[in-house]
């Protein structure tokens, strides 16, 4: 399976911005952005004004990377939207946050994208109580994800179980602590995420 294996501190270096791709290490002084604020790379630090193009793909590439996705796919992601009815902008973030890794996440059952990725294609949760391994599984209204039994004791999934206490999810997602679960109680409306992304310039940039 084709996968981003390089430094992902780079990534949010040259974003600008951090996207959270190594979870709690983010929140720490130990943080790349926090260190070195500025673009990586030999010039990274000159001072370059971006084309609106230029804005378009940055923009387009932040989403990707935020939500862990490779080029072709992020592709067919924006063609699913466009085939959609309503905006096609808030169709193709409520695809990303459908994505099975991205719902692990908010329910706090993985510390970063990333994890949760490991985790899912480990065998570690079952969708509807039926075992899912594809971390771009789109979940629907009213499915289940819960942590396996199997996996309940496993050092690190007891380690993010006990932080769950007091967690709050988004109000589209219902998590159980006790039971180790999430339900989806419907799509994601625009307001409620909190992804830092315009997503009208994507639109735009595949509009070109």
């Amino acid at each position: 399976m084709a996968r981003y294996t390089g430094p992902v501190c780079r990534l949010c270096r040259r974003e600008g911005l951090k996207l959270y791709l190594k979870g709690e290490r983010c929140l720490t002084e130990k943080c790349s952005v926090d260190k070195r604020p500025y673009a990586p790379g030999q010039h990274g630090q000159g001072r370059k004004r971006a084309s609106e193009y230029g804005q378009q793909l940055r923009e387009k590439q932040k989403a990707r990377r935020y939500y862990g996705v490779l080029e072709n796919q992020f592709g067919r992601y924006y063609e699913e939207a466009a085939r959609r009815r309503g905006v096609t902008g808030e169709n193709l973030l409520e695809l990303l946050e459908s994505r099975l890794d991205n719902v692990v996440f908010r329910l706090g059952l993985a510390g970063s994208r990333a994890e949760a990725r490991q985790l899912i294609r480990h065998g570690h949760f079952n969708v509807n109580g039926g075992r899912v391994n594809i971390p771009s599984y789109l979940v629907s209204e009213g499915d289940v994800v819960a942590v396996r039994e199997k996996s309940r004791e496993i050092a690190r999934v007891k380690e993010l179980v006990e932080a769950l206490t007091g967690r709050t999810v988004p109000a589209w997602l219902q998590l159980d602590v006790e039971a180790l679960n999430g339900k989806v109680l419907r799509k994601p409306a625009r307001e409620e995420i909190d992804t830092p992304i315009a997503e009208q310039m994507i639109i735009e940039h595949y509009s070109r």
